[in-house]
């Protein structure tokens, strides 16, 4: 009675083959079908033979992101505005398996968060391959968070991922005047190297990149930055994978996820020459990640004395007598649940930073926000 199924966008790309290759595959679904989950399982369950279901669709279905549920946490959400990408980047599959950008309607953005504030929740992030882009009938971007933060009972607006070319004045500014919206944002840079920019077709230059890091970090110095990078990309010499070293150096990111390139099917970047060698590739990539970590270590002890607004998450993973929650920069505070504090998941409070690990930072508690 067991039903195994692949969803996703391999089992986008690879549709019929998969069930040739795993006999005993019962389901293979795209991205633009998970929305039809339930009907899908009674297809496999009348047929009792393999369904798979790749089609795709340039417009968004009312039934697609189905109703809003309140998180198994009660505090967070995840909102989807948009799907699919219009850069082909020669490394991705994503444009060819979620297909081009297309962005929801606002009002249906907003209902859904609303229905999420009414049961609770008080943080949304908004979703997309490249939030810049979203475009929901002339609305900006920078419009949509001024609108989902006008919704009784959210208290904190984030939101992933931004392509660094798109990234507006508008949006930039928009951390100075929502206080709602916390100063994290995940850029992903790639690499350090414009001829390997060039190559992955990125669109951006290495300058180009900095001076909008630097813009922001002038504007707002507390701005916690996250990104991607890919090391071993082909034709990646030993001098571009320094200049990679360097911008982190130079940009000192909150953290990373880094990765060794790997071919993706139907790619640009699997036709290439001057694929590098795994050894290399794991060389540079610990190389990469030990200098991350370092970085990060400093600027998680940089937050040890001062006093930070968290939002209290609930109990902490490691030890369930104490509290968890994020910093508006992104970072995880672990601390002692005050006695005669009430509850106080869901709710903004006021800690001292006592002491930083490597991936989270201990803390006392002061009071309410």
């Amino acid at each position: 009675g067991l039903i195994i199924a692949v969803s996703g966008c391999v089992a986008q790309q690879q549709g019929k083959a998969l069930l040739k290759r795993v006999p005993y595959l019962d389901l293979v679904f795209g991205p633009h079908n998970i929305h039809r989950l339930k009907e899908l399982i009674g297809e496999v369950i009348e047929r009792k033979a393999g369904v798979v279901a790749t089609a795709q669709s340039e417009i968004i279905e009312e039934n697609e992101y189905g109703q809003a549920q309140r998180p198994a946490d009660g505090v967070k959400a995840f909102v989807s505005i948009m799907r699919g990408c219009n850069n082909f980047c020669a490394y991705c599959i994503v444009p060819y398996t979620r297909g081009r950008e297309v962005s929801r309607r606002s009002a249906d953005i907003l209902e859904e968060v609303k229905v999420l504030a009414g049961s609770g929740v008080v943080e949304v992030t908004m979703l997309g391959q490249n939030v810049n882009s979203y475009d929901g009938g002339g609305l900006s971007f920078a419009g949509l968070i001024d609108m989902v933060a006008r919704v009784d009972g959210i208290k904190r607006v984030r939101f992933v991922t931004s392509h660094p070319k798109d990234i507006s004045r508008e949006l930039i500014g928009m951390f100075g005047t929502e206080p709602k919206l916390c100063l994290h944002i995940h850029l992903p840079v790639q690499s350090g190297s414009d001829a390997v920019l060039k190559n992955m077709g990125r669109v951006y230059t290495r300058e180009q990149y900095l001076e909008k890091v630097e813009l922001i970090q002038g504007l707002y110095p507390d701005m916690s930055f996250t990104s991607d990078i890919i090391v071993g990309f082909p034709g990646e010499s030993e001098e571009d994978f320094l200049q990679t070293m360097s911008l982190i150096e130079r940009v000192r990111f909150d953290n990373l996820f880094s990765f060794m390139y790997s071919p993706r099917p139907n790619t640009r970047a699997s036709t290439f020459g001057g694929q590098v060698p795994l050894e290399v590739k794991s060389k540079r990539l610990k190389l990469l990640q030990d200098a991350q970590s370092s970085i990060s270590a400093a600027r998680n002890a940089a937050l040890v004395g001062r006093t930070m607004e968290v939002l209290v998450e609930g109990p902490s993973r490691a030890d369930k007598d104490e509290l968890a929650g994020r910093t508006p920069c992104n970072k995880t505070v672990n601390f002692p649940a005050p006695a005669g504090a009430g509850a106080l998941a869901g709710s903004l409070v006021r800690l001292s930073i006592t002491r930083a690990l490597s991936n989270s930072l201990r803390g006392e508690y002061i009071e309410r926000s």
